[in-house]
């Protein structure tokens, strides 16, 4: 069974869009799934890019081309009132969240909590502390959310995603190969099916 690592960060619309599809595009392969929280505006300084947020006539087109692609596949999505915003409080918590055997990898429930906090919440300030504040008291991190360790667990997720060549979000990376985006998911899919029947050989 091939091991995907899923590397997102809170602050894309893509990243949310892939969180909903993958169940939907791998069915019925065998796979196990790590969700690894990445600072995105991390991978892309490493990059020398600029985030599409950063560019105005791309921010505007990101918009407009994540709700309709939201519309498209009846996912729920709407434009946080400020974006972008600090994503580094929803990654934290995230990872303070993590089990204790796997501090690097937040579960599914802990991740789509967050994800809906952000893109479906009728687009109420993401990182409102008011809105933070009941967040925390409804995940109840396994550790402080500005413990040391987790900071430190963020930035070793985010430098082993650099290690990896990853430069953007959502990236799934199996066997040392990178698929990047939403519509990389076909893709991924048939890099599955051909290891599926490699093994079955």
């Amino acid at each position: 069974m091939k091991t995907i690592d899923f590397h997102l960060d809170f602050i894309s619309p893509y990243a949310w869009l892939a969180f909903n599809q993958l169940p939907i595009a791998l069915e019925g392969l065998n796979y196990s799934l790590r969700y690894k929280p990445v600072l995105l505006g991390a991978l892309l300084r490493h990059h020398g890019q600029l985030g599409p947020a950063e560019i105005p006539a791309k921010r505007d087109w990101t918009y407009r081309h994540a709700a309709f692609v939201a519309q498209s596949l009846g996912v729920s999505l709407q434009m946080p009132t400020v974006h972008p915003f600090n994503p580094l409080p929803l990654l934290r918590l995230a990872l303070a969240c993590a089990p204790a055997g796997a501090p690097d990898a937040p579960g599914r429930f802990v991740c789509e909590r967050l994800f809906r906090h952000v893109w479906c919440s009728g687009g109420a300030d993401a990182v409102e502390p008011d809105r933070l504040a009941l967040l925390l008291r409804e995940l109840k991190p396994r550790l402080p959310v500005q413990d040391e360790a987790v900071k430190a667990q963020l930035k070793t997720n985010t430098d082993a995603a650099i290690a990896l060549a990853v430069f953007g979000v959502p990236t799934f990376v199996v066997d040392g190969s990178i698929f990047w985006g939403l519509d990389a998911l076909p893709m991924l899919r048939a890099h599955l099916q051909t290891a599926d029947l490699a093994s079955a050989g």
